[in-house]
């Protein structure tokens, strides 16, 4: 298996920044900074109640967010697979030896 595009190495980067304390914190000051530069009294406001623009940047973010959340949950999809096919490869050398071993021994059944 060759390894992640450069495409799929940023999804795995994005949606790693998305799932984090970080993250969230930082959108939430970011919010509440927005919205209170646009409501003060005496400040110029680019964005009035009910800022409709913070909504399109929301909207804009959860556009992109979707799909690079399922392109990394589909590599991710893709390694379990690979996982599992090695276990499985694993796991019958293994049952074949304990096999021989056994019959070896006059164990077998």
């Amino acid at each position: 298996m060759n390894g992640p595009t450069l495409g799929e190495r940023a999804a795995d980067a994005v949606t790693g920044a998305f799932g984090s304390w970080r993250f969230l914190w930082a959108q939430t000051g970011f919010i509440a900074v927005w919205m209170a530069a646009n409501a003060l009294p005496g400040v110029p406001h680019w964005d009035a109640y009910p800022f409709g623009l913070l909504n399109l940047v929301f909207s804009t973010q959860a556009a992109y967010a979707a799909p690079l959340i399922l392109l990394s949950q589909n590599r991710q999809g893709d390694r379990d697979r690979q996982r599992s096919e090695q276990d499985l490869e694993t796991d019958t050398a293994a049952y074949k030896l304990l096999r021989r071993l056994a019959r070896h021994q006059g164990l077998e059944p």
